[in-house]
């Protein structure tokens, strides 16, 4: 089953493709975001096009696990999308975006904050995260042919 993670921004939303089979998540381009419905459409084209079956939208949990305003507007986010036929799941997203600009400073690289490169590559930690706490899904045979 392919996925599409999201890191849901103000700005802009990190992407990220994967799938169960192999459960590797990889980043995409981010998504500049312009209002809730042109969002929306562009998340709904980029499952047609990547054939996902599910969103998994990283929740900015508090440092204490509960939830606050941030986490608020993702679940909205989400309930707006699964309205339009997309199931939806929630990866707790915590510190991902500190990690995204650990690892990409370690690899050398100082991505400038519009690119968004570090809002996809915390995206792809989030659909990591979701899918290494879940057994990958080997293919049904139908599905090889």
């Amino acid at each position: 089953m392919r996925l599409i993670g999201l890191d849901h921004g103000a700005k802009r939303i990190g992407v990220a493709v994967g799938d169960t089979e192999t459960g590797m998540a990889f980043a995409r381009a981010a998504l500049k975001r312009r209002n809730l419905d042109h969002d929306l459409a562009l998340v709904g084209e980029l499952c047609t096009t990547e054939g996902a079956t599910m969103v998994v939208i990283g929740l900015p949990l508090l440092l204490d696990g509960s939830e606050g305003e941030q986490a608020a507007i993702a679940r909205a986010f989400g309930e707006r999308l699964s309205q339009l036929g997309v199931q939806v799941a929630y990866e707790d997203e915590r510190l991902t975006s500190w990690e995204a600009r650990r690892q990409t400073s370690s690899e050398g690289r100082r991505p400038s904050r519009a690119s968004g490169e570090i809002d996809s590559a915390a995206a792809r930690l989030i659909l990591q995260q979701y899918l290494d706490a879940r057994p990958p899904t080997p293919l049904r045979p139908e599905e090889t042919e």
